[in-house]
């Protein structure tokens, strides 16, 4: 009886017991399953988060274009030259030169890294003459600014040197955020543009810049790259930094030129034509303008580049009583890039005049410039160039 008593206790506890132990075994089972499954999904995670990141990074890669043959490293951005002690890598100064007739010829476009060449009122063309491998020690005649000079030279984030402009176009360099030199300003108060350096008036060398006297005025204002340095530090401009529309290239060998000889640009009128030529030993062009060769005047020495750029885009005089015009600088257009003997045909763009102008092929491919000196010119229609 106490036997009987003894097995119906045990088999009342195994029917309490081994249900739990089946709950705690089926719980322990979907424990592991939801683990396992949560490890499978983390690692899943895992994995297409790496893939993503892989896919961000070629993206990335792709984006930043490497290009083969592409010059990288330590050279400077605008020329693509070797920096040495000679060549340096200096915030670029953009510099408004004028190329009236009186003005001829210049001083120091021939140490130009860049130089953009724009028709003006009355048919005149001005130069942005950009600065940054040389500091070339004097410059002009230096003249005013225009708002698509201004942006043009904003493409460069420079300091940016002009003799005053039109009152109602400072405003125009005050919208751009430039740091700028001018012994000009803004006498209206519709901007904060003011003069930051000194005009001597009298002929001669002044404190900051320079009055040619066997030139008559407006044609014989110059500056110096160096004061203009020391000027822009003064006032907090850093004189680092800077940005570059190029990328460079070994030049092509001599049997891989090309016989693209004469580029003719047509501005307005016979006087302001410019005529590059080709020799192909050199692998350069030079310089003519108005039948005559460009010679800086104080070395004598032609002006001779390494590409030869023209962009087409819009541009018409405005209803203004001086006749100022209205160029496009930014969005895009046609343009012709002419290296190493050949024309390369493509286009231009920029979607703001704080950035960059970049310069592919019909085919969307970045272009590749030879190092040193850039000519670029702006012109309204393909009718005006010969090549």
């Amino acid at each position: 009886m106490k036997n009987t008593k003894l097995r119906t206790v045990k088999i009342i506890i195994l029917i309490v017991i081994i249900p739990v132990l089946a709950a705690f075994t089926l719980a322990g089972c979907k424990a592991a399953e939801v683990a396992e499954t949560t490890a499978v999904e983390t690692t899943a995670t895992e994995e297409t988060s790496a893939e993503t990141v892989e896919e961000t990074t070629a993206e990335q890669t792709t984006e930043e274009e490497i290009i083969i043959g592409e010059i990288t490293g330590n050279i400077n951005i605008l020329s693509g030259l070797d920096l040495s002690d000679k060549v340096l890598n200096s915030r670029p100064m953009a510099v408004m030169v004028e190329n009236n007739t009186p003005a001829r010829p210049q001083s120091g476009l021939i140490y130009a890294d860049v130089v953009f060449e724009v028709v003006d009122e009355g048919g005149i063309t001005r130069f942005v003459a950009v600065y940054s491998s040389y500091d070339a020690n004097l410059i002009g005649p230096v003249r005013s600014a225009r708002p698509y000079y201004a942006e043009i030279a904003a493409s460069f984030d420079p300091v940016y040197v002009f003799w005053g402009t039109h009152p109602t176009f400072y405003k125009v360099i005050e919208n751009l955020g430039l740091d700028y030199l001018t012994p000009l300003g803004d006498d209206t108060g519709n901007s904060s543009v003011t003069s930051n350096f000194v005009d001597p008036w009298n002929p001669g060398e002044g404190v900051d810049a320079i009055r040619d006297g066997t030139r008559q005025r407006p044609h014989n204002a110059y500056v110096r790259i160096p004061r203009m340095k020391e000027i822009a530090e003064k006032l907090g401009y850093s004189l680092e930094g800077g940005q570059s529309s190029f990328r460079f290239k070994e030049d092509a060998s001599e049997s891989e030129r090309g016989n693209i000889t004469d580029i003719t640009i047509n501005f307005s009128d016979p006087l302001f034509k410019v005529a590059f030529k080709y020799d192909s030993k050199t692998n350069t062009y030079l310089r003519y303008c108005g039948g005559q060769p460009s010679n800086d005047r104080e070395t004598g020495k032609q002006i001779t580049v390494n590409n030869v750029i023209v962009l087409l885009t819009d541009i018409v005089k405005s209803a203004s009583a001086e006749g100022h015009m209205l160029v496009r600088t930014t969005q895009s257009g046609n343009a012709y890039y002419f290296l190493d003997g050949i024309v390369i045909e493509g286009t231009w763009d920029r979607k703001s005049a704080l950035e960059p102008f970049t310069f592919r092929d019909m085919d969307g491919k970045t272009v590749l410039f030879n190092r040193g000196q850039t000519w670029v010119s702006m012109i309204p229609g393909i009718e005006r160039l010969e090549y």
